[in-house]
């Protein structure tokens, strides 16, 4: 495993995190407590240290996993969660994957706060990350000086955001990076969706923030981990049973064309699409969708194998290009997709 600080601070975590929702939401299969605490402590027995949890996440449930395996090994650890999702007063209405009501004020924040850290079974979180905000919250004052009021306390050392939940949110993360410099930015972003997230990174580095980012969903919801076929069929409470068809149907053509990735034992499709995204030094750490203890030792086995040539990289890129040589299709995104006129010089 190898390792990576947040800018301006002195938290340091490996390349390849572990995050709590596949095991703590249903979303990916159904655990038991048991099953998920053996998951993580194998996570961080194989130098797995970042461990990225949400409040909403089963209601609590995954904040609670963390503070069940790693209460006494608190110091091997760097904990990131999220706050923002009212799911005490709606959290019996989620349907599925649909949202439930939000609640950034002041007051809520503070309160999730000290009830995540009940959870967590501490009492400092390393990473607080604002769950899914809109405009609001980037314009919202009141909310980044309650941000910096709990890093002042010592609840928390440093403090994000999170965009979501599906894929888009381009000028949320672009306007939150150029007015108020987060820490650190969770997103959606890999190798065959990489609209808008190139744009959203690109925008850290233009602006010289010093915004690092955590990127969730690095394989395309398992695609890039090679192993789908056009007959593949997902149960209908799974995540990926969500996607357009044409999702499946093109990203299985693509893959075939990304096979000269896989080095014969060396290094898989999986691994080498986490390499992609560490090819870029502004990302801290890549959260892979870990859901059993063969697929979490290749994932954590990534940081290690060999990085992806310069010529690797560039016939990547002409790939992604040309659209792997298939007929383009429309993306489909949430949140706001241009930026608003004042924002675009």
């Amino acid at each position: 495993m190898k390792y990576r600080t947040f800018r301006g601070t002195d938290i340091r975590v490996s390349e390849v995190g572990f995050g709590l929702w596949t095991v703590s939401t249903g979303w990916w299969g159904n655990y038991t407590d048991d099953e998920a605490v053996a998951l993580m402590k194998e996570a961080l027995d194989l130098g797995i240290t970042l461990f990225d949890a949400a409040d909403t996440y089963g209601n609590g449930r995954s904040e609670e996993l963390i503070g069940k395996a790693f209460a006494d090994r608190r110091d091997d650890i760097v904990i990131a969660t999220k706050v923002g999702y009212d799911f005490v007063n709606h959290g019996e209405e989620r349907r599925g994957q649909r949202e439930i009501p939000q609640d950034f004020s002041p007051e809520n924040i503070r309160r999730a706060t000290e009830a995540a850290l009940t959870r967590l079974k501490t009492d400092t979180i390393d990473l607080l990350q604002l769950h899914n905000i809109r405009f609001e919250q980037v314009e919202d004052d009141a909310l980044w000086e309650t941000l910096e009021d709990l890093r002042a306390a010592g609840k928390v050392k440093h403090y994000g955001v999170a965009l979501g939940p599906a894929i888009g949110w381009l000028a949320e993360g672009v306007l939150t990076i150029r007015r108020r410099n987060p820490g650190v930015l969770q997103h959606i972003y890999n190798l065959l969706e990489q609209h808008p997230g190139k744009t959203i990174q690109d925008a850290a580095r233009d602006a010289q923030a010093d915004t690092m980012f955590l990127i969730r969903v690095p394989h395309s919801s398992g695609m890039l981990e090679g192993k789908y076929t056009a007959e593949t069929v997902f149960p209908p409470n799974d995540h990926r049973s969500h996607r357009p068809k044409s999702w499946l149907t093109n990203g299985v053509k693509k893959v075939e064309q990304l096979r000269f990735l896989e080095k014969g034992g060396e290094r898989t499709l999986g691994q080498a699409a986490i390499q992609w995204l560490l090819a870029d030094d502004r990302v801290a750490s890549v959260l892979p969708n870990i859901y059993n203890v063969e697929q979490l030792r290749e994932f954590a086995a990534a940081a290690d194998v060999a990085p992806l040539s310069s010529e690797e990289l560039a016939r990547i890129e002409a790939l992604v290009k040309a659209n792997f040589g298939l007929e383009p299709e429309e993306g489909r995104y949430k949140g706001t997709m241009e930026l608003p006129a004042e924002a675009t010089a």
